[in-house]
């Protein structure tokens, strides 16, 4: 196999199994830190050493045992640690992982542990958003610096503050009452993670469809973990039936394809059926009386467009509603951006940018959420002069190739 390839194949199985390996590992060290270090390592070793020996037969398996044996070797190294290399070098030899593929449950709860770790009450929210992204997403923390709009040298010092504040944290899932208290914070990490699979901040793809299914699948299990809590079956719900509109996302170019253009029977029907009968559970808690929350609101907005056959037969006057009291439920600039897109719709586009006008000149710094919304607003006003402005405006602001592709052609086309 070319170097290229073999570089591709160590590409490959870090972005897929990254989340897990350090999960894992800081189970078994009770170090975050070390388990991303030794994880690292164990990448570095890849690609030198499978260029010369070939790719192995299972390559998550490989680098499983690749950081177990560093962060032994770490340990052992450590003067201050030396009481403890016995019982922890033992821990991780124990830990017998030939084949992770084998051992799903065992992995899953894992990834799970760490997202409720890094949730974990003592970090303030912007840092727990940010050590799931880095832990969990596998992000650099340029990218996090780029989709918190801070510098950064100033994420890198929150990330590394987090981290210390974990060291020798308890990294077991928390019970009763101490699980409730995370549940929402646990529930934002994910849809965290979801997003940036969705839409990526970064990079040259519009989307990161491993992100979304990681998403999900972690979603399936904290919905199967508390499933009489409505926002949680809502969370599942949601990522679901926003996934299923993943395959008619992109073009065959890659090239990114709006909600309005999409080909509805690419959709993938399995999630969209499967999204709409969780919510459907979801509404049978909510009307025995049980409280719900932004999840389920979201997930029946998402279930206007799936239950949609054709883009015109949205109902967008129900959308409206739901965003009128999402507004209520969790108030912010993200919201209200959405919401005048919905009341454009729903109610004339001039209604739309009366909400937008609302929020001021620039209610999301640096994002290009509100110029692109604004844009698309002017246009079907027909004030294209000043559509194609606002979309070009908003390409300056998008560090993703091809939404910044996408602007620039919606503003010449304008």
């Amino acid at each position: 196999m070319s170097p290229v390839a073999t570089t591709e194949a160590v590409t490959a199985a870090w972005r897929a199994e990254s989340a897990r390996l350090v999960a894992a590992l800081a189970r078994m060290t009770r170090d975050i830190d070390l388990a991303e270090d030794v994880a690292q390592d164990a990448l570095v070793a890849a690609l030198e050493e499978w260029p010369q020996r070939g790719i192995p037969a299972n390559p998550a398996a490989w680098l499983m045992t690749a950081a177990k044996r560093r962060a032994i070797d770490h340990i052992r190294r450590a003067e201050t640690l030396r009481r403890k290399t016995e019982e922890i070098g033992h821990r991780l030899e124990e830990v017998d992982m030939p084949d992770l593929a084998g051992q799903v449950d065992f992995i899953e709860d894992d990834v799970l542990r760490l997202m409720f770790l890094t949730c974990h009450p003592e970090l303030a929210p912007a840092s727990r958003a940010a050590l799931t992204l880095r832990l969990v997403s596998g992000l650099s923390t340029a990218e996090i610096a780029r989709a918190f709009l801070v510098p950064e040298s100033t994420m890198a010092q929150r990330i590394s503050r987090a981290k210390k504040t974990l060291i020798g944290a308890d990294m077991e899932l928390p019970v009763g009452a101490e699980r409730v208290a995370r549940l929402d914070d646990v529930l934002a990490a994910i849809y965290l993670t979801f997003n940036e699979g969705y839409v990526a901040t970064t990079g040259a793809d519009w989307a990161r469809p491993d992100l979304c299914f990681e998403a999900i699948r972690l979603a399936r299990m904290l919905a199967a973990m508390v499933p009489d809590i409505p926002d949680s079956l809502g969370l599942q719900a949601l990522v679901e039936l926003q996934a299923s509109r993943i395959p008619a996302r992109v073009d065959r170019d890659g090239a990114p394809v709006l909600l309005d253009d999409q080909d509805r029977a690419r959709w993938d029907h399995l999630l969209r059926r499967r999204g709409l009968q969780v919510l459907a559970r979801a509404e049978k808690l909510a009307e025995a009386g049980a409280p719900v929350g932004t999840y389920f609101l979201q997930a029946a907005i998402a279930a206007c467009h799936a239950r949609a056959i054709r883009a015109e037969d949205t109902d967008w006057q129900r959308i409206a509603d739901l965003y009128d009291v999402l507004a209520l439920a969790a108030p912010g600039p993200v919201v209200e951006v959405n919401r005048a897109v919905a009341h454009g719709r729903a109610y004339g586009a001039e209604a739309g940018l009366a909400v937008l006008d609302a929020l001021g000149p620039d209610p999301l710094p640096r994002s290009p959420l509100p110029h692109a919304v604004r844009g698309d607003l002017l246009e079907r006003m027909g004030r294209t002069v000043e559509a194609s402005a606002a979309f070009t405006h908003a390409a300056t602001l998008s560090s993703n190739d091809a939404e910044r592709s996408l602007l620039l052609h919606r503003a010449e086309m304008t």
